[in-house]
């Protein structure tokens, strides 16, 4: 199968792509803008692969899509790209009007074109695979209660609820022109090559610097966490075995609150890296509590039965075995993380200088 897919250079596209050429025969396409959150040093262990092709190019750009789509010829899309920071869409939506809403518009529409002129088994086969955030669902309450696919909407951010109109654009296109899609909402990933502004990163790269490690409120916030390689799984499955029309929600059995997954790291890098920088006893002395986030969600609990049942994934990580294999890989990576931090990364690909 020949997977186009967007969004490949961010940290769960990258993740998807060292996924699908490490492990199966399928050939990908990765399309990505290259914002600031697009790495290619991410995909670094797949240069050079033969089944892997790279495209720079922006889904809101009409033209260049509908060419990708001919040039291409996939028998699948994978759509990832995506605005994804909840703190930038509250200081500035606008970008995420445009690559989450209209981008996703722009893109669907050229598949539902791309595909109304396929013929025989390839248009029979085809799929176009969406993916999303739990974040659409809005908040829970702190009880048993859990997202299920069937949960209304309710998002709280620009953020989330730029994703959720994407999400409704594309079941639209699916009811209204029958284009072969599938939907899956996760909940919050993390693992290796994750963009140092997310909170694991974040937390990890500010001890190893003996920087504060700010935490929103009070903490008490709870997210299912998801092992980034768990969830490149979990959509392969879902792109190569779901069924048309379906949603799939994605979690990883993992609620834990803010403050704790701050101390349990602290608490890692205690073993791993016991020599901390600037003289400070414990690193969680480091843990500062910050004014929260506007509209914060207190509680994502995803319900991940139905893929469970019908599609056979299950994670294999649980919390404690992926955040301890996350620590060991940003200290095993700090070069990628100081390229990302400095901004080199960006200078690189567009042939900069240090001093540019």
């Amino acid at each position: 199968m020949k997977i186009l897919l967007t969004g490949g250079a961010g940290f769960i596209g990258s993740a998807l792509i060292r996924y699908v050429l490490g492990n199966t025969g399928h050939s990908v396409v990765n399309i990505d803008k290259l914002t600031y959150a697009g790495n290619l040093e991410s995909l670094k262990p797949v240069e050079g692969h033969p089944c892997y092709r790279f495209e720079q190019a922006d889904i809101c750009d009409t033209l260049k899509v509908n060419q990708l789509l001919q040039q291409h010829q996939p028998d699948a899309i994978m759509h990832l790209a995506a605005e994804s920071h909840v703190d930038r869409s509250i200081d500035g939506p606008a970008a995420f009007i445009e690559t989450n809403i209209v981008g996703t518009y722009i893109l669907v529409e050229a598949a539902r074109n791309y595909w109304q002129n396929l013929g025989g088994d390839k248009k029979a086969q085809f799929r176009f695979h969406h993916i999303s955030t739990d974040e659409v669902y809005g908040d829970l309450p702190n009880d048993n209660t859990l997202f299920t696919e069937e949960t209304p909407y309710a998002p709280s951010s620009p953020y989330s609820a730029s994703k959720a109109s994407s999400d409704h654009i594309v079941r639209a296109w699916h009811r209204t022109y029958g284009l072969p899609v599938v939907v899956t909402n996760c909940s919050n990933n993390y693992g290796p090559y994750h963009f140092p502004e997310k909170l694991i990163p974040l937390v990890i790269l500010n001890a190893l610097e003996g920087k504060p490690l700010p935490v929103y409120g009070d903490g008490k916030q709870i997210r299912d966490w998801l092992y980034v390689d768990d969830h490149a799984r979990a959509l392969l499955t879902v792109v190569e075995k779901g069924k048309i029309g379906e949603t799939y929600n994605i979690g990883g059995h993992n609620e834990k609150e803010n403050i704790a997954v701050v101390r349990t790291i602290c608490h890692i890098l205690e073993e791993c890296h016991p020599q901390k920088p600037n003289g400070i006893a414990s690193y969680q002395d480091l843990i500062t509590f910050v004014k929260d986030r506007p509209g914060h969600d207190l509680r994502y609990a995803i319900d991940a039965g139905k893929i469970a049942d019908e599609l056979g994934w299950l994670p294999k990580e649980t919390f404690e075995t992926g955040l301890k294999k996350t620590v060991q890989w940003y200290l095993d990576n700090l070069d990628w993380c100081r390229h990302v931090q400095d901004g080199s990364y960006r200078r690189e690909r567009l042939g900069l200088g240090e001093g540019e």
